[in-house]
This record gives structure tokens, sequence and C-alpha cells, in this order.
């Protein structure tokens, strides 16, 4: 398991120090397992505006996992 060192960008990341698992994990999940992740933007079910300073943002995905495999 190696260990990655953090590049001292701040006082706080000097000697900071972190585990890499580049077995277990990707940058990306996979493509099949994810959802798109619907949201209302504050409105309700006839399009109108309930709930104020709500919507936009970006994108987001769920991940999907499989609890009878693990």
């Amino acid at each position: 398991m190696p260990i990655k060192e953090k590049r001292p960008i701040t006082p706080g990341q000097r000697h900071k120090s972190t585990f890499v698992y580049p077995e277990l994990t990707k940058k990306s999940p996979e493509k099949k397992l994810t959802l798109p992740l619907r949201k209302t933007g504050g409105r309700n079910q006839s399009g109108k505006i309930t709930s104020r300073h709500r919507g936009g943002g970006h994108k987001q995905l769920i991940r999907q996992i499989d609890l009878k495999q693990i």
C-alpha cells in the first residue's frame, strides 16, 4: 500500500501524507451503475416555485450499490 506525500501548497499540508488504494478505487464510477439525481429546483408538481433560493447547481449522479454482493 503506497503512501502519497502532499505538495506543501499551504502550511497545513506541509507534513501531510495519505494512503493510496489504486486497486480499489477508480476516478469515475462504472457507467452502468449510475443514475441521474432528479432535482426539483424548489418547484411543485405544477411547476410553480414553492421554495425560494433553490435551483441551479451542477448535475449529479447516484451510484447504485449491490448490497447482496458485499
